[in-house]
């Protein structure tokens, strides 16, 4: 097996970190430089909204046709044409004159960032073998973590010396240089030809994007009934139609293997917990222990380092012991650390929360390489790229649920849990809340408003903990390793 190890397997694994690194970098740089450029285009609430949502909503409703594309016609191929329309996009976001050129910027990123993200983990588990692939996998994660921490804090040093365009711009050189590499050392590879599915990818498409704007709309606006409604007919046609057609744009029967649906339906789980975590902790980071915005997004470095230390040594580790136990064990020791969270309270010191974050950062850098690697471990090569669609659209579609369900459900009890007598004005939210008591100098209203959030925060990580427990549930009963061929060969020997 190792005379079959593609020579430059380690250079093209740095090709797909960076072509991910910039996916993963840009969203967090442009939160921070959504108050510059409100100022500066004129943009309102609604602008906004579109500036952030667009972007979402071309991503996950196109991952499957994406994935789909990139197995038809070479994942390379797809993967250099995404890169070059986010590069261009990144461009027209740069130098845009006002919110509609902006959100057209977003749009072609979206689209960009789709056809990008199922080609780097099928070209993964094409180029590198069962062996080394768990290896490959971490170093791939602790580049994604690196570049979800390091984009908040990118992107405030950006604003601070540059203007907000300065916070797409740097997308650019980091595409040409993943452009040029890819070139140069990336194997072309594909599946077998098979027809295309228009029908499918149509029927996709609309159901995924109109589930992503329910649940970008529910918590602001509640139940949106035609988004649910397109997005409930959109899906069920979409599974009839793929369960009927000869030559399916994404082959279903993937979830019959326990590995396959074990990993994704954890990783949902995980997604929907991290989701959570990130939106409440960012809230009590700036609101009660009153960081700023870079100082919140600095606040995250210790997560990173527990998944990179940590992803290294599972990266040997699981050689040894397999993907089910690093995976089962790993969530329970993340859901260990969304509990740590669930104790802190108003008046605590950030000391607990560098505890609590160390720990959640080593239980993800144990179980989500070791998941990631079970279920694209059972994707066929011919269907990398829309297996690895499948698992990124599923992840998407988590961690968006947990932020407007668990986001949603800290609202509420904030709202009921503030004291009767509270000025209207600040019952929506802590930020709300804290502007009021600052415009009329009442610091017993600040005081409440951040013991009443902390308990709310502290429902939420409970919550949080619950569903990656459920996850671990899930991997423990689902989730089997493959015996290693070695092993294999020497208990048929003894048999003969």
């Amino acid at each position: 097996m190792t005379a079959e190890r593609h020579p430059r397997r380690w250079l093209i694994l740095v090709v797909l970190c960076l072509s991910t690194f910039v996916l993963v970098l840009d969203n967090g740089v442009l939160n921070v430089a959504i108050p510059a450029l409100t100022q500066d285009l004129g943009a309102t609430a609604q602008d906004i909204q579109w500036i952030v949502a667009s972007y979402i909503l071309v991503f996950a409703g196109l991952l499957l046709t994406a994935g789909s594309l990139s197995d038809r016609y070479g994942r390379r191929r797809v993967m250099i044409v995404g890169l070059a329309i986010f590069g261009l996009a990144s461009l027209v976001a740069t130098y845009a004159g006002s919110p509609e050129t902006l959100i057209a910027g977003r749009v072609l990123m979206g689209i960009g960032g789709a056809l990008v993200m199922p080609s780097t983990l099928s070209i993964m588990i094409t180029v590198f073998d069962d062996e080394e692939r768990r290896k490959a996998m971490s170093i791939w994660s602790s580049v994604l973590m690196v570049g979800l921490i390091g984009g908040p804090v990118l992107g405030g040093a950006l604003i601070a010396h540059f203007w907000w365009g300065s916070v797409f711009l740097i997308n650019v050189p980091v595409v040409v240089l993943a452009i040029a590499a890819a070139v140069i050392w990336m194997p072309e590879s594909k599946g077998p030809w098979r027809k295309p599915d228009p029908l499918g990818a149509v029927l996709s498409t609309a159901g995924l994007v109109a589930l992503v704007w329910f649940i970008i709309e529910l918590p602001e606006h509640g139940v949106s009934w035609p988004a649910l409604v397109v997005a409930v007919g959109g899906l069920t046609a979409f599974v009839a139609w793929e369960l009927r057609t000869p030559e399916p744009m994404v082959p279903l029967q993937l979830f019959r293997d326990r590995n396959f649906s074990g990993g994704s339906l954890s990783l949902v789980l995980v997604q929907v917990g991290n989701g959570g975590l990130i939106l409440a902790l960012m809230q009590y980071l700036q609101f009660v222990l009153g960081f700023s915005a870079t100082k919140a997004g600095l606040a995250m470095v210790p997560m990173a380092v527990g998944v990179v230390v940590v992803n290294g040594l599972g990266a040997t580790l699981g050689q040894k012991v397999g993907n089910r136990p690093m995976t089962v064990v790993g969530l329970v020791v993340l859901s260990g650390g969304f509990a740590l969270m669930a104790m802190l309270d108003a008046d605590d010191s950030f000391a607990k929360v560098i505890l609590a974050l160390l720990v959640c950062g080593a239980g993800g850098g144990f179980a989500q390489p070791a998941a990631t690697a079970a279920l694209m471990g059972a994707v066929p090569h011919e269907h990398a790229g829309v297996g690895s669609a499948l698992n990124d659209t599923m992840q998407q579609a988590g961690a968006a649920l947990g932020v407007a369900i668990l986001g949603s459900a800290m609202a509420e009890r904030f709202t009921s849990g503030m004291p009767a007598g509270t000025p209207e004005a600040a019952r929506g939210s802590i930020g709300e809340a804290l502007a009021v008591a600052s415009a009329t100098g009442d610091s017993a209203l600040a005081g409440v408003a951040r013991t009443t959030f902390a308990d709310a925060m502290s429902s939420t990580f409970v919550a949080g903990a619950v569903a990656v427990l459920a996850s671990s549930v899930i991997a423990f009963f689902l989730l089997r390793d493959k015996k290693p061929v070695a092993e294999t060969q020497q208990a048929t020997q003894l048999t003969h």
